[in-house]
């Protein structure tokens, strides 16, 4: 099979997560994308949404969308989320696309045992339409030596992040569409990221 992963702390989930996914699984021809909840990402700070918050929020983004899976693995191991670990415990006989945005192509280099991780996958990098992918000179090296393959994934980024969103939940500030009415939802009936109190 062909599986896109897309990872990350869906700190909340929001549509530009649900959209890119779903780009990369119709341009790139994948059979599904599998977004990959970290347990706790080794160069973020604590998150703000437990474990069993955050991927009852990605449930609900993306219950009606076909091809789109949760991959729960990350949260089932202790101690910080490296990438590399995950891929080494993936099933071996699929082909799998690393799905990420241009800022992160940049900040490669600093991840734990990149250069393995780059041998492991197809990297797919979400660029906006008609721009052009910044490779950094290391991770140009390995292409060149056949060691890495990197694919553009047009995609018109969007305006939004998860501390965007914290802050404006926070504040009771409106978030516009960026959130499935579903998750919006589920973020005040829990009273998640100081929306509201919890009902008792």
């Amino acid at each position: 099979m062909r599986i896109g992963l897309l990872g990350g702390s869906f700190d909340p989930v929001h549509r530009a997560h649900v959209e890119l996914a779903k780009s990369a699984l119709a341009k790139l021809k994948l059979d599904q994308v599998q977004l990959l909840p970290a347990k706790q990402p080794w160069q973020k700070p604590e998150l703000a949404a437990s474990t069993t918050h955050r991927l009852e929020m990605i449930r609900l983004a993306i219950e009606h969308v076909p091809g789109l899976v949760i991959n729960d693995i990350e949260l089932n191991r202790p101690g910080k989320t490296y990438t590399i670990d995950t891929l080494q415990a993936l099933p071996p006989e699929h082909d799998y696309f690393w799905i990420l945005g241009s800022d992160q192509l940049q900040n490669l280099p600093t991840w734990h045992q990149w250069q393995d991780i780059v041998r492991r996958v197809t990297l797919v990098a979400a660029q906006r339409p008609g721009s052009q992918l910044a490779i950094g000179a290391e991770l140009q090296t390995l292409i060149e030596a056949g060691l890495a393959r990197i694919q553009q994934l047009d995609f018109e980024q969007m305006d939004v992040s998860s501390t965007a969103l914290r802050q404006a939940l926070q504040h009771n500030q409106p978030t516009g569409l960026w959130l499935d009415p579903a998750v919006a939802n589920y973020i005040e009936q829990h009273g998640l990221y100081g929306s509201r109190s919890p009902a008792t």
